[in-house]
């Protein structure tokens, strides 16, 4: 019998609100985590404190190493975050800030899902992003929701098939970049 390593998936929200659509929709993605798949929420990103390059070194905030060691430590990252006022939200970029000189996200498997009212913009400005630090993204491994309001019940979970099946495809061609 052969038996698959198990791959670990780190799943990071752009947005500090628990209840948040974004938040959502990582749980929705964890619950259909096959089990060779161990799948983590990042929680700690409101501990960040803010990006400053005379704090970038080899003793870096306990909250940064910490952070820096969850992703090294993934197979993958998956990423679901909203647009605030046409842009990246302030502390998840803050958070991405502090991964540029340790390289943390080089060579990393990584998908992208802008899940706003808009999200055009956060969109564009993360694939660039993650381009500098040099994750690996695909076409399969991004998608746009945009009005994500309308695409969710009044549990949060996600009531729109479509959207459903796309949020699906991303997490599956994820898992598909990392499989044995």
């Amino acid at each position: 019998m052969h038996t698959s390593k198990i791959k670990k998936v780190l799943a990071i929200s752009g947005s500090l609100r628990t209840g948040s659509s974004n938040h959502n929709i990582l749980r929705f993605l964890g619950e259909m985590a096959p089990e060779n798949v161990e799948y983590t929420i990042y929680d700690g990103l409101a501990q960040i404190p803010p990006f400053d390059p005379g704090n970038d070194n080899e003793s870096p905030p306990d909250a940064v190493a910490e952070f820096r060691r969850l992703i090294e430590q993934a197979d993958a990252i998956i990423i679901c975050t909203p647009e605030y006022a046409f842009g990246v939200p302030g502390q998840f970029k803050n958070a991405l800030d502090w991964t540029v000189s340790s390289c943390s996200f080089t060579g990393k498997p990584t998908a992208l899902i802008t899940a706003s009212t808009g999200g055009e913009n956060a969109h564009a400005a993360l694939l660039k992003i993650l381009g500098a630090i040099d994750a690996i993204l695909s076409d399969e491994t991004t998608l746009l929701i945009s009005f994500i309001r309308s695409k969710m019940d009044a549990d949060g979970n996600v009531a729109d098939a479509d959207t459903a099946a796309s949020v699906k495809a991303v997490f599956n061609a994820l898992l598909k970049s990392i499989a044995d």
